[in-house]
């Protein structure tokens, strides 16, 4: 399929199935060639960018709060950064009516019935997630944008073919929100003049494209979730990629809403004039803990001092740049007047076992607890019979429809960069054990092969893990074994050949030698993104050809691999 305007080609290299053929009209690629054009090259920049700023991190460096200066000092092409700082007056923009109250947020996968069933769950916001917990196959890209044109319009239905049971839209339902993937992904089924697209740019203007009159009409609005941004200047984008979406359909500007999920280490420096770019579209930050805990390894993983012990120890109340994160993070969303999220509960219930089960749910209204009481405007959870109880512990200790007009915690205000950089010391023994290890690889592992798939989220070990919690995993097996970690409870060191027998281990124990599911190319992924010498940014970009329906080499897509011409 191809669509044509003014210096802008559009290709489809993919099969034309139902859904892509109701999906991508002429006119939604001409939006999407529109949007790709106009910023793929400042897209494009701000990733080289990043790889510039990794390499600095690799050796030795930290990040630090803007500086009046810019960042780098004076000499910094970066301009300067008081006016979003010291300015006591700017404010975001003032909140809509629907979503004034956010107190409980549920997120999931864009596929048909989990998005009935989240948008019914009685969460006040059902987030639907084209990327931490899609796997974006043709299929379940094109498919999810239907679902959600559909559901914005209230006609989604889904009937299980097994049963028959049929799942509808319920009277009163949550908010919608959208997330994109991150500008790091690629969209590589289709091609702008000859260049892959940006993953995010097809996902937020398929969306905004089919709905944003649709929702005017209902009185609501273009919602979305902004996920890894690492600095204001990828903020910056997204705010001019919103001005541009507005005026060419004609929509007043600050029609689009959007919080953005405050995820990467570099980005916690920077909250403050992340808001500030994109004041006239924001609804506030949220506290994405476990995809910052993933850039937190990730960014200094070469650091001889900064080795995170097993993911299972860094939890909110004991790891001190974590606290730090969060008192930072209220402090300056409520001080310009927006919402500061809370983070994700990924546990699910434990059927079968009541009292394990009641001691999860225990633990995760204490961590519910804490965040009402720390001045967040409302909360995540992973699964909907965890509704209730996150709902309960807000109305209790939030009363109103949000705390924004609390006065901002002081201790927000004074958090240091040490604060934010300070991790958990773990009793010696207990920081890296071998069971720690094992878990890791086999989450790490399972996950991969559900995402190879199609499957973007996992239930495993009564918790949903995503590609957040997989990271971690991940990127910390991969920092033990680059500095010679030994497991403290054996005394062996984590080397690359201690990783491939687990990982060998787990996939013959999983199949029985038995050629099934994405094992063995899942196993053969995972051996070489753990112990090759240089980290891997994302496993899903080492997982994405694998699960295209073209070849892609990572930009350009030769002109014959398209299927099919408009």
């Amino acid at each position: 399929m191809e669509a044509r305007s003014t210096s802008v080609v559009v290709e489809v290299h993919a099969p034309i199935c139902a859904a892509a053929a109701e999906i991508l009209t002429p006119d939604s690629l001409r939006f999407v060639g529109y949007l790709c054009h106009k910023f793929e090259d400042r897209r494009r920049a701000l990733l080289s960018a990043r790889a510039s700023r990794a390499l600095e991190f690799d050796s030795g460096a930290v990040p630090h709060f803007e500086a009046a200066t810019g960042v780098g000092g004076a000499s910094s092409k970066r301009e300067p950064y008081s006016h979003a700082t010291d300015d006591p007056h700017w404010r975001c923009a003032p909140i809509p009516d629907d979503v004034k109250d956010r107190r409980v947020e549920i997120t999931g996968p864009v596929d048909r019935k989990m998005v009935i069933n989240g948008l019914n769950s009685g969460a006040n916001v059902y987030m639907a997630d084209f990327e931490d917990s899609t796997s974006p196959t043709w299929s379940n890209l094109t498919e999810g944008q239907r679902n959600l044109r559909d559901a914005v319009r209230g006609k989604i239905t889904y009937t299980n073919p097994s049963t028959g049971k049929v799942y509808a839209l319920k009277e009163k339902t949550s908010v919608l929100f959208v997330r994109p993937r991150g500008w790091h992904l690629d969209e590589a089924h289709v091609t702008v003049n000859g260049r892959v697209a940006s993953g995010g740019l097809f996902d937020f203007g398929l969306y905004f494209f089919h709905n944003v009159h649709a929702l005017l009409q209902k009185g609501s609005r273009p919602y979305f979730y902004l996920p890894k941004l690492e600095d204001y200047l990828e903020a910056r984008l997204w705010n001019d990629v919103f001005r541009a979406a507005q005026s060419y359909f004609g929509v007043p500007s600050g029609t689009i809403r959007a919080t953005v999920l405050l995820e990467t280490i570099t980005a916690a420096f920077q909250m403050e004039e992340i808001l500030y770019e994109l004041r006239d579209h924001s609804l506030g930050l949220n506290c994405g803990r476990w995809d910052y805990l993933f850039s937190y390894i990730k960014k200094f993983k070469c650091h001889g001092d900064k080795i995170a012990p097993d993911r299972s120890h860094l939890t909110m109340t004991d790891t001190p740049l974590l606290r730090a994160y969060v008192d930072r993070l209220i402090y300056i969303c409520h001080k310009r007047g927006t919402f500061a999220m809370g983070g994700m509960a990924a546990q699910i219930p434990i059927k079968g076992n009541p009292a394990e089960n009641d001691a999860a749910m225990a633990r995760i209204k204490k961590d519910k607890i804490r965040e009402a009481l720390a001045g967040h405007d409302g909360t995540w959870v992973a699964h909907p019979a965890l509704v209730s109880l996150a709902k309960s512990v807000f109305d209790e200790y939030m009363p109103t429809p949000n705390q924004i007009d609390r006065s901002p915690a002081l201790s927000g205000k004074d958090v240091t960069e040490a604060d934010l950089l300070k991790l958990r010391v773990v009793p010696k023994g207990q920081a890296i054990t071998s069971d720690g290890l094992q878990k890791g690889v086999s989450i790490v592992l399972a996950y991969s092969e559900a995402w190879l798939r199609g499957i973007g989220c996992i239930p495993l070990n009564h918790h949903m893990e995503d590609a957040a919690t997989a990271e971690i995993s991940r990127a910390q097996i991969w920092q033990w074994k680059r500095h010679g970690v030994k497991t403290e409870d054996n005394g062996e060191v984590i080397t690359a050949a201690r990783i491939s027998k687990l990982v060998h281990e787990e996939v013959k124990r999983i199949t029985g030698g038995e050629d099934k599911g994405k094992w063995y190319l899942a196993g053969k992924l995972v051996e070489d993104m753990l112990t090759k010498d240089k980290l891997d940014d994302f496993l899903t970009t080492v997982c994405y050809p694998h699960i295209l329906t073209t070849k892609y080499e990572g930009d350009i897509i030769p002109e014959d691999e398209a299927v099919s011409r408009l």
